[in-house]
């Protein structure tokens, strides 16, 4: 749709602007669900690790519900009041549960026998070579 098919008349002039920006959304949706589309879902499934094809189920169903959510604003139908706003709340809760599991998997590691090596040789440990050529300072000096 270009600007000259549109009918200024049938809307108002301040929405103008935010309707080709709608226009252009819409587009780019268009554009990814045809991508997804092209693949059937096993095929693209069997390429990923399970928590990646847990985010894209995720993601999936998250757009899904929001363009409901659209569909129902358009509708004059208020969706804060729908429970598609519970819907939606569920699936943040599952998308942060699932970030979660990937930060952990991201966190470093501890090797505990590389950590306890250097703890064992950073700390200075007395023996009998040493005792008697200690370099410690005398009682009652004081070290500057």
């Amino acid at each position: 749709m270009s600007e000259d098919d549109i009918n200024t008349e049938e809307y108002p002039t301040e929405i103008h602007d935010y309707l080709i920006a709608f226009e252009k959304s819409l587009g780019s949706v268009d554009e990814v669900l045809k991508t997804m589309m092209a693949t059937s879902r096993s095929e693209l499934l069997q390429k990923l690790e399970p928590l990646e094809q847990a985010k894209l189920d995720l993601v999936s169903v998250y757009t899904l519900n929001s363009m409901f959510w659209v569909y129902l604003a358009t509708q004059g139908i208020n969706p804060k009041e729908h429970p598609v706003k519970h819907e939606l709340e569920r699936i943040r809760t599952y998308m942060n549960k699932v970030k979660e599991i990937a930060d952990k998997k991201k966190a470093s590691k501890l090797n505990k026998g590389a950590a306890s090596r250097f703890v064992r040789n950073a700390l200075w440990e007395p023996n009998a070579e040493n005792d008697h050529t200690s370099k410690t300072p005398a009682k009652g000096k004081k070290r500057k």
